[in-house]
């Protein structure tokens, strides 16, 4: 499921709505691991250009938790 996941937020990622859209909904469902190893992926790729956004939908955790 997480590499699915991986796979709609690419191809959302071109809108910052969707993104974040798709993101939240990703988080729901899954489980806490893979939203660690999804957090760390979405770090790495799109920090650049989505910050706010990944600072928002993983409030709680640092980038390296």
């Amino acid at each position: 499921m997480l590499e699915y996941i991986k796979i709609i937020l690419q191809k959302v990622s071109f809108d910052r709505r969707l993104f974040e859209k798709e993101l939240k909904k990703a988080i729901k469902m899954l489980m806490p691991a893979e939203v660690k190893r999804l957090k760390l992926w979405c770090y790495e790729h799109y920090s650049g250009a989505y910050l706010p956004v990944l600072n928002n939908c993983f409030p709680r955790l640092s980038p390296t938790d």
